[in-house]
């Protein structure tokens, strides 16, 4: 019986999917699983017994990633499962800043009392009049899951489009609209681009790359939507190029101090994910790769440990070991094992970046005095028996 406790509320959607070898516990310290979305992790005691953590929705800024890997925990997130939700608020987005549909909708709301309100909108809504999207030039830097459906769904709607990314996966280029350009150099969009929306991680290398050296880069008048990270652009960059007119329309996903109620700026309360699909689909996800990690001990969509996957354990014994990504690791493994006389009949290791994940099939069941043997390894976190 696997324990998992919910740090927020998770869909039932994916809850169901849950067999009656798991139980929701609200002691999270009892817990071998934490189902999360936004809450904060990071000053959290984590218990001996956790196993992992699985993030319905993408980002995992809310969880200490380096503390979990060094204890072997394993973090999950769900990458496209929130995918089309966000790709329409970003369409919308779009919208939003070309037509003056918000301030339109305002001055209705204002002069609600009018009884000539029909004659007077006549002569007002030319100060909410803007231009249409066909035909103009997208950016977007990121071609990930969302990326790539941003990318389609403007194709669709009659805009050029070019795209970049420097990390672009197989699946994601085979993904894209065969009239979707891709350039490898992040200028291009900066210097020929109507609208630009960005849809990288936040890490140290993107963290404030829309900010002024980009912007003087940019097209006068550009549209910058980011439904990604506040923190992608340097906000202050951005107000000030919108007071010179430089930029026209800042779209965030994010409100915060710097940006709320300023002039230009349209700022939506973080709902590019917020739609009961998208949350079923997260709550889905998370709880398979949850599922698939406790009783088989493979990874899939792990953003602290590398993919790793053996299928179903049909030996006798499966373990599994974390630890760090240096030479001579299996060599110590096997030989433990060899020791014991125990016969090895699969084995197979993974590392990303200084962590590493051996997973191993014996013919007969593993032992404690086993566990100990590897777990006393200098190099190894974390020695688990998966069956």
């Amino acid at each position: 019986m696997f324990q998992l406790n919910c740090l927020n509320p998770i869909s039932q959607i994916g809850l169901k999917n849950l067999s009656a070898d798991y139980k929701i516990t609200d002691n999270v310290n009892d817990a071998e699983g934490i189902l999360v979305r936004s809450a904060a992790m990071h000053d959290m005691e984590l218990s001996d017994k956790l196993l992992a953590v699985a993030r319905a929705g993408a980002g995992t800024n809310n969880i200490p990633l380096d503390k979990c890997a060094e204890k072997g925990i394993v973090v999950f997130n769900t990458p496209g499962a929130n995918a089309n939700g966000v790709k329409e608020l970003v369409l919308a987005g779009l919208l939003l800043a070309s037509r003056d549909v918000v301030g339109g909708i305002e001055w209705v709301k204002a002069n609600a009392g009018d009884e000539n309100i029909a004659k007077t909108a006549e002569k007002e809504k030319k100060n909410f009049a803007g231009s249409e999207i066909m035909g103009k030039k997208l950016g977007v830097i990121g071609l990930g899951a969302i990326g790539a459906k941003v990318a389609n769904a403007a194709i669709a709607l009659g805009m050029e489009v070019l795209g970049y990314d420097p990390y672009l996966s197989v699946n994601a280029a085979l993904s894209l609209s065969r009239h979707v350009s891709v350039t490898t150099n992040v200028d291009d969009i900066y210097a020929q681009c109507d609208y630009i929306t960005v849809h990288v991680p936040l890490l140290d290398s993107t963290k404030g790359m829309i900010n002024k050296d980009a912007i003087d880069k940019m097209k006068d008048g550009v549209i910058i939507l980011n439904f990604a990270r506040d923190l992608l652009a340097n906000e202050s960059d951005v107000l000030a190029a919108l007071e010179s007119g430089k930029v026209a329309r800042y779209v965030s996903d994010f409100p915060n101090p710097t940006t709320a109620g300023k002039k230009g700026v349209i700022v939506i309360p973080h709902l590019g994910a917020s739609t009961e699909e998208s949350e079923d689909n997260c709550a889905v996800m998370a709880v398979q790769e949850m599922m698939d990690y406790l009783e088989n001990g493979n990874i899939k969509n792990s953003v602290n440990y590398p993919a790793c996957d053996m299928g179903v354990c049909t030996k006798a014994g499966r373990v599994a070991i974390f630890h760090k990504n240096i030479a001579n690791m299996i060599t110590k493994f096997t030989a433990e094992f060899g020791q014991k006389g125990v016969n090895i009949s699969d084995m197979t290791n993974k590392s990303r970046g200084e962590f590493a994940y051996t997973l191993i099939d014996v013919e007969e069941p593993v032992t404690e005095d086993t566990v100990k043997a590897l777990a006393a390894i200098d190099g190894v976190f974390r020695v688990r028996i998966v069956k």
